[in-house]
């Protein structure tokens, strides 16, 4: 099968491409990377009047590491410490290659460069974009997860103006987000994690390497001096219809991290979900391995924050 016929448009600047969008609303479909929009359009499954090609936007492909006014740092290099103070930014047409080869972002944000290599295969990393992924928001996907753990805030334009949106507000269900019509993700803004000593954890199950995961978690933790718990986020993936920010996470605030006290958290985390079963799995396997996965993560976001 074969997409239906659709005119085809390749902005240069921004301003062009919410033009065209504001023009068209839910008849213009973006293409960054192609990898889930052009499989979609085969199956007739979307059928856009027109395709805006973005990829000649050089400003939505930028990567920025954060001072702590909120200015760009120039040649940040490998050096974690401009991050921690104030964060990374990542245009939403950044690769997602780059999330495992960029040694700024591997040293800001760990997280992601850990979860990047299995994000589909080579193949699709190589096109597939950070902005694609998320506003596509496939509730097996992993950086709608860790975009959630991390806390990033997302910024909208159009022709209306600017507006942001953080992560746990931007995915309201099975793929479905806050975008408008006519609004284009443009930035992904993700902040310095509270305190010195910070770790992450990442961890997922799927039938073969490559596949969209049956359950995933990923993690953050930071400690205080005397390492108790000072900040913790725990996210679930592939058990629902949208990524799932465990409530029990909170709770470990202020005490010392253990992984029987993970354990604990895993369990209730996992119980927090509305899973269901489906061809790949039933309900209660991924309530099991959600559950297992959580402890897991958050176990080695506490050790490396207490190696940190």
């Amino acid at each position: 099968m074969r997409a239906v016929a659709f005119d085809y448009v390749a902005p240069r600047s921004l301003g062009e491409v919410l033009a065209v969008v504001a023009r068209f609303g839910d008849d213009a479909k973006i293409l960054a990377g192609g990898q889930s929009l052009v499989p979609m359009m085969n199956m007739r499954l979307v059928r856009p009047a027109v395709l805006v090609d973005v990829n000649r936007v050089a400003s939505l492909a930028r990567v920025e590491v954060m001072s702590s006014d909120g200015q760009p740092v120039d040649d940040a290099g490998s050096s974690a410490a401009p991050c921690r103070a104030g964060g990374l930014r990542l245009g939403a047409l950044v690769r997602q290659q780059a999330l495992e080869r960029d040694q700024r972002i591997a040293s800001c944000v760990p997280l992601l460069a850990e979860a990047a290599p299995v994000i589909g295969h080579l193949q699709t990393r190589a096109r597939g974009t950070v902005g694609g992924s998320l506003v596509h928001a496939d509730p097996a996907a992993e950086l709608p997860a860790c975009m959630l753990a991390l806390d990033a805030t997302f910024h909208l334009e159009s022709a209306r103006g600017r507006r942001s949106c953080r992560a746990d507000a931007f995915f309201r269900g099975l793929m479905a987000t806050d975008i408008a019509a006519d609004e284009v993700l443009a930035e992904v803004e993700i902040p310095a994690m509270p305190g010195e000593r910070v770790g992450h954890g990442f961890a997922e199950v799927a039938r073969r390497h490559g596949d969209f995961a049956l359950v995933g978690a990923c993690a953050v933790v930071s400690l205080d001096s005397a390492g108790a718990c000072r900040h913790a986020r725990l996210v679930l993936f592939g058990a629902g219809d949208v990524p799932h920010l465990a409530r029990a996470a909170a709770g470990l605030r202020g005490e010392r991290v253990d992984a029987a006290r993970c354990a604990d958290v895993g369990r209730a985390s996992a119980d927090e979900i509305d899973t269901r079963d489906d061809l790949h799995a039933t309900a209660g396997y991924r309530r099991r391995v959600a559950a297992g996965l959580a402890a897991r993560v958050l176990t080695t976001a506490a050790a490396r924050a207490e190696a940190a």
